[in-house]
């Protein structure tokens, strides 16, 4: 027994968390019965990333409720900034690398395109007239005979 007791202990790497908790200070608001601070700025990157409010709410380990009240316009901005990140890195898969799909998509989405055609009032072709020779209001031409080709 006295050999166990004389053996080399094993160390292996150190815990990151070696020195404890450290006192860092950011401004935020009291969230919750507990006053658990939220920085603002924080949950605006975690809505940019299009992080759900209750996945946010889970983060900072408050309830879901408390950060759809108290943070609506940091949430709001932070999926705006998603939606532009989005639309800027589709556009430039569509542009610069010619991704047929997305410049497709895009097309209708966008511009308002479409496969098949849609026939409206206003889209309708021009009406036929058969009648060439009978004169047009406003017009003189009255046939072939006004057409000259020699002048």
């Amino acid at each position: 027994m006295s050999e166990q007791n004389n053996a080399p202990k094993k160390r292996g790497p150190k815990s990151v968390r070696s020195k404890g908790k450290v006192k860092a200070e950011f401004e935020g608001y009291p969230v919750g019965r507990n006053g658990t601070v939220v920085d603002p700025e924080q949950v605006r990157k975690l809505a940019a990333l299009g992080c759900k409010n209750i996945e946010i709410a889970n983060f900072f380990g408050v309830h879901d409720e408390a950060i759809t009240r108290i943070f609506e316009p940091e949430l709001t901005l932070g999926r705006e900034e998603l939606k532009i990140t989005l639309r800027r890195a589709m556009l430039e898969n569509a542009v610069t690398k010619m991704n047929p799909a997305l410049q497709i998509f895009l097309a209708k989405n966008i511009l308002g395109m479409s496969d098949s055609p849609v026939t409206t009032v206003e889209k309708l072709p021009l009406p036929w007239n058969d009648d060439i020779d009978k004169p047009i209001k406003g017009h003189e031409f009255g046939g072939d005979d006004d057409l000259d080709a020699t002048e």
